[in-house]
C-alpha cells in the first residue's frame, strides 16, 4: 500500500470520528504528500491539530452538508474518503431528516466535489445496517452506496474511481457494546444484554482502517468490499469480559450477574453484510469480499479482476447466524491480543494470562492497597 499512497493529497471527512481518526493515523506512515482532515467537532478537531503539528497535516472545520466547502478542500485532491456520517440507529429515527441531509445529501455532496475537482479515488464507509435495512440509518447508508456505485456509470473524461466499504461493529470504539460492558462491571452490575440470541461481526478499529486503505487500492469502480470478520455470541462476550474485569474492578465474576432486557426497536438479532440478493454477483478474496454492480452493462469494460482471488461462486450470504462464533477462550485472547480493554480503560493491566484463582486473589489484595474497597466502590 506505500506505493500507492506514497505522494499522493487525501481527503478524510469524519476525521475526529474512531474510524477517521485511525485512518489518518495510518496513512501518517504511508507517505502522503498531504493530507487534509475535515469534520464538524471543533474540540477534537482542536486535539487533532495539536497531535499532528508540524506534520504534512492539515485540519478544517466544516461538514459535509456544505457542499462549497467541501469542494474548496477537495481541490488538488488525490483521494476522499468519506467516514462522515450519523451512525447511531435510535437518534437516526429522531432526526431522520437531519439524517437525510448527512448521510444522503452529505454523499452527493461528496461525490459532485470528486468529480468537479478530478478526484482520482473517492472511498464511502458504509455499515452492516445498509444490508436489508429496517432504520432510516441504515437506508440512508445504503442509499449512499447506491450513489456511489451508480457513479461509475456516468461517462466523463475526468471520471474518478467510485467504491464502498462495509464494517460490521468496530469493537471498543465509541457508541459499541464494549464501553457499556466496562462502565456497568466497573459499577458492580448487572450486565444488560438485549437478547441471548444476538450474534455480531467484529473488527477493531485497526483492522477497520486498514480495510479502508486497502479497499482504496483494489477498487475499480462500484463494488462493495466486505472483510472477512470473527463472529460472537454478545452473551459469551459478556461472560468473558465479567471474568476479565470483575476482578479488576474489586469484585468477583459470580457477583455480577447478566440479564436479558429485550432487543431495541429496530435491532437484529444478527448482522449481515451480503443479502441473498449480491451473493450471485460476489467475488471471494483471500481476506474479503467484493460484491460488484448488479447493473454492470453501464459499466463500461470494467474488469473486476483482484490479487489473491478465491472463487466466484459463493453458496451463502454473509450473515452471522450462519457463520461458526469464537469460543469464549478466542474471545478472550482476541479481546487480550488486540488491547481492546486497555483501549477502553487505560488503567487495565492487559493481563494475558487465564484468570485462575490465585490470579484473582493477587488482584485483589493489590486493589485493597490501592484503597479499593471489595465491594467495588472507589474510595
Amino acid at each position: 500500500m506505500k506505493d500507492f499512497y506514497k505522494g499522493k493529497r487525501v481527503l478524510i471527512t469524519g476525521a475526529a470520528g474512531t474510524v477517521g481518526r485511525e485512518v489518518a493515523r495510518q496513512l501518517l506512515f504511508l507517505m502522503p504528500a498531504e493530507i487534509r482532515l475535515v469534520d464538524n467537532n471543533e474540540s477534537e478537531m482542536f486535539f487533532l491539530m495539536e497531535e499532528y503539528k508540524n506534520k504534512n497535516v492539515f485540519c478544517f472545520l466544516g461538514d459535509v452538508r456544505d457542499r462549497e466547502k467541501i469542494e474548496k478542500l477537495s481541490y488538488d485532491i488525490d483521494i476522499i474518503i468519506h467516514c462522515a456520517a450519523f451512525k447511531h440507529v435510535i437518534l437516526s429515527e429522531y432526526n431522520s431528516f437531519d439524517v437525510v441531509r448527512t448521510n444522503i445529501i452529505g454523499v452527493e455532496n461528496i461525490i459532485g466535489a470528486a468529480r468537479n475537482c478530478n478526484v482520482k479515488n473517492v472511498l464511502f464507509t458504509s455499515s452492516d445496517k445498509a444490508v436489508n435495512p429496517t432504520n432510516v440509518m441504515g437506508t440512508s447508508k445504503l442509499m449512499g452506496e447506491r450513489l456511489i456505485t451508480a457513479t461509475n456509470a456516468v461517462k466523463s473524461n475526468n471520471h474518478g474511481i467510485f467504491s464502498s466499504t462495509r464494517f460490521g461493529n468496530v469493537i471498543g470504539s465509541r457508541g459499541s457494546v464494549v464501553p457499556l460492558f466496562v462502565k456497568q462491571i466497573k459499577n458492580g452490575g448487572p450486565v444488560t444484554v438485549t437478547d441471548k440470541r444476538m450474534t455480531r461481526f467484529i473488527m477493531t478499529i485497526e483492522e477497520s482502517a486498514r480495510l479502508v486503505l486497502k479497499s482504496v487500492t483494489l477498487s475499480k469502480g462500484g463494488e462493495v468490499f466486505v472483510t472477512k470478520m470473527p463472529i460472537v455470541r454478545i452473551p459469551d462476550l459478556a461472560e468473558v469480559m465479567i471474568e476479565v474485569l470483575a476482578p479488576w474492578y474489586g469484585y468477583k465474576p459470580s457477583d455480577i450477574k447478566i440479564i436479558e432486557i429485550g432487543a431495541k426497536p429496530g435491532e437484529k438479532l444478527y448482522e449481515e453484510l451480503m443479502s441473498e440478493e449480491e451473493v450471485h454477483r460476489s467475488l471471494e478474496l483471500k481476506d474479503m469480499f467484493v460484491i460488484t454492480p448488479a447493473f454492470k452493462s453501464i459499466y463500461g469494460d470494467i474488469k473486476y479482476e483482484y490479487p489473491d482471488f478465491v472463487s466466484n461462486q459463493l453458496r451463502k450470504s454473509y450473515v452471522s447466524v450462519n457463520e461458526q462464533p469464537m469460543s469464549k477462550d478466542d474471545i478472550k485472547k482476541y479481546l487480550m491480543d488486540n488491547k481492546i480493554l486497555e483501549n477502553v480503560d487505560n488503567s487495565f493491566p492487559g493481563i494475558k494470562e487465564p484468570l485462575n484463582k490465585n490470579i484473582m486473589e493477587d488482584i485483589l489484595d493489590n486493589k485493597e492497597k490501592l484503597n479499593k474497597n471489595f465491594s467495588g466502590s472507589v474510595i
